[in-house]
């Protein structure tokens, strides 16, 4: 029985990762409830327990007197004596209790003990488990769609995913593997109630964690993420080694880290930039993938002013004003875009690069197509140099073509 005991406890401590210690303290407990129970007092008695074999023993310590009034307490000098004839009056004799000499009520309450420790063992490392990886992600397996919240099963407890924790557009199917971010966990009394999110920025940061080596040896660093949920993210990287680039090292050969991300949050857009402690160069990269004439900063306040060429006023300011403001969440800054127009007309003065500005890096493929200007549109037809050449000879000479009759 004793050997079934501790298979027993083995098999917890192993499954729901239970200390067994702390079962062994919980039965020795139980014990002395149940002796308690039964002889209605507790205060002598002690119960000891082997942790190899789970072998235990209840001792009920009664003192020697010659004339016994309590019997649960005290003991005659002539019985203590038949134990071992040194005692005297006075001394601490230890009488072994059988637990099988407990009541049934007795029993039962210790057994229904025992019991209640494991239950609230099994909670107390189930929240610890969980709280340990709050603000990580978990994978979880899609159980069931309630209405417009999903119950979400992460291994040995349950969670849901509330609406407002969903990206828009994102859709689900039962028994689907997605990835979780816990943003919170909280022990009820019943177990821990675990809030998962699958809009929170951190679920970006540690997907990127997962997938890039450079992240998690320390050498590039994720410095801050702006992102709006089922549409876009931008996050700003640095690198701690100068011979690593910090962009190219979340984007991956051929864009295979990045993807892996995107992939996993269901083809969410994101630009990665460059982070500078330079105010002015990182709301510029910020901006991407609009191009910035000048950057006025004031750290200060917490604003900036944008320069950018008309043409690139719209792609700046994106959709729904939907880049300027993941910018602004990404740098801390308010900021106010204007065209160089625009700027003109305010008198607004700036430091124009004019090398920057039409450095070929900024008119790329997008809003300059060299194409265009090749021989498939000028040919020898529509555009002949030497005949060009030949007319301005002929104008400079005074002489014209003979008029045909």
């Amino acid at each position: 029985m004793n050997k079934e005991l501790i298979e027993a406890l083995n098999i917890l401590e192993k499954e729901k990762d239970i200390s067994k210690e702390s079962l062994f303290e919980a039965i020795e407990s139980n014990l002395v409830v149940a002796y308690k129970n039964n002889f209605n007092k507790a205060d002598n008695v002690t119960v000891t327990m082997d942790r190899e074999t789970g072998d235990f023993h209840i001792y009920s310590q009664k003192t020697v007197v010659e004339e016994v009034t309590d019997p649960v307490t005290q003991i005659s000098l002539e019985e203590a004596r038949k134990i071992k004839g040194t005692y005297e009056l006075g001394d601490i004799v230890n009488i072994e209790i059988q637990s099988k000499d407990f009541g049934r009520i007795a029993t039962q309450s210790a057994k229904n003990g025992i019991l209640q420790k494991i239950r609230e063992e099994e909670r107390k490392s189930l929240y610890e488990q969980y709280y340990e990886k709050q603000n990580d992600i978990v994978t979880g397996i899609v159980q069931r769609i309630n209405g417009k919240n999903i119950s979400i099963n992460l291994g040995k407890v349950d969670t849901v995913l509330v609406e407002k924790e969903q990206a828009p557009g994102e859709f689900f199917r039962p028994t689907e593997r997605i990835k979780l971010y816990i943003t919170e966990v909280k022990d009820n009394g019943r177990g821990p109630r675990i809030v998962v999110s699958r809009t929170h920025p951190g679920l970006v940061k540690r997907l990127f964690e997962q997938e890039v080596t450079e992240i998690q040896d320390g050498t590039v660093e994720i410095k801050s993420i702006a992102r709006e949920a089922g549409s876009r993210t931008k996050m700003a990287v640095w690198s701690n080694n100068p011979d690593v680039d910090a962009v190219g090292a979340c984007v991956g050969i051929n864009g295979a880290r990045v993807n892996a991300v995107v992939d996993e949050l269901r083809n969410e857009k994101i630009d990665i930039v460059n982070w500078s402690e330079n105010p002015a160069i990182l709301i510029e990269n910020a901006l991407s993938p609009s191009k910035v004439v000048a950057v006025l900063a004031d750290p200060d306040n917490k604003e900036a002013l944008v320069v950018v060429p008309d043409f690139q006023l719209s792609l700046a300011i994106g959709k729904e004003g939907q880049n300027a403001r993941l910018a602004a969440k990404l740098t801390g800054f308010k900021i106010d875009i204007k065209s160089e127009s625009q700027a003109k007309e305010e008198g607004i003065q700036y430091v124009f690069d004019e090398e920057d500005y039409y450095d070929a890096e900024y008119y790329d493929d997008e809003y300059y197509d060299d194409e265009y200007y090749d021989d498939e549109y000028y040919d020898d037809e529509t555009y002949d140099d030497e005949a060009y050449d030949d007319e301005d000879e002929d104008a400079s000479d005074g002489k014209s073509e003979e008029k045909p009759e």
